[in-house]
């Protein structure tokens, strides 16, 4: 019987789709590139084949966006109400052999990413949204607890910027804070690093598309946090072409720096 609530739906696809990525991580796997020359590996479509037909079966009102269906890229389809996907994020960690590869599902409802999961399979951690809206995280064997922003110290913060995609213009604008910690993380991981109270900030100056952010920015802003455009105004969905601009994700009371 399928799941009749999202966040039930949600953790148990992530779950099932987590164990799909890590049967392929076990062997000697292949990547291909995509027309866009990022790579592809048969557990992003194992991932993608277990969430997509999970989500038709309980929702099946719902259109599906996701990263690795072509045919889904259609905005005016999708409407105000839709799924977003990226059944692997971090496909280049995951080649690697680096464990910050998430599974990430949202659901985005005029523009905003209302609810999301995240979860790391290789890391065992899962991040999501209860129905009710609120943000929790699963961590290992560890009892499930309520995620909350980090209230930040604007003189000492907690910054998290890209692994794979840093560069120089990121490390110009870091070096515009008081900088306590810095940690590399992959995937949406970042997102959910404030999430949890284990950051303050996190610039992304280079490309992502909607699937990249959508359910990392769900589990933030249900813990209290925010997402800007890099120009300003809250980073929404929906955009034409699912593109991304330059954004900026943050704790509650981080003081930000212009960007320009």
């Amino acid at each position: 019987m399928p799941p009749t609530g999202l966040a039930e739906a949600f953790v148990a696809l992530s779950r099932e789709a987590g164990a799909e990525i890590m049967r392929v991580y076990a062997t000697d796997f292949e990547a291909r590139a995509k027309d866009d020359a990022s790579p592809v590996t048969e557990a992003d479509l194992a991932a993608d084949k277990v969430i997509v037909a999970g989500l038709r079966r309980a929702f099946p009102d719902i259109p599906i966006v996701t990263e690795e269906q072509a045919d889904s890229h259609d905005v005016a389809a999708a409407g105000n109400r839709f799924f977003l996907v990226d059944p692997l994020d971090g496909t280049k960690e995951f080649v690697k052999r680096g464990g910050d590869f998430t599974v990430n599902i949202a659901l985005i409802e005029d523009g905003v990413p209302t609810r999301g999961a995240v979860y790391a399979p290789a890391l065992n951690r899962l991040f999501w949204t209860d129905d009710d809206g609120a943000a929790w995280l699963k961590d290992g064997d560890a009892a499930p607890r309520l995620m909350q922003v980090a209230t930040p110290d604007n003189a000492a913060l907690n910054v998290v910027a890209s692994k794979s995609h840093r560069d120089a213009a990121t490390d110009d604008y870091i070096n515009r804070y008081a900088v306590a910690d810095f940690k590399s993380a992959g995937s949406s991981l970042k997102f959910c690093l404030l999430a949890a109270g284990e950051a303050d900030l996190y610039p992304r100056l280079g490309r992502t598309m909607e699937w990249d952010t959508g359910a990392g920015h769900a589990v933030l802003r249900a813990a209290g946090g925010t997402v800007d455009s890099w120009s300003g105004g809250t980073l929404a969905y929906g955009k034409p072409g699912f593109e991304n601009p330059h954004f900026i994700a943050y704790s509650k009371g981080v003081t930000l720096k212009d960007p320009t």
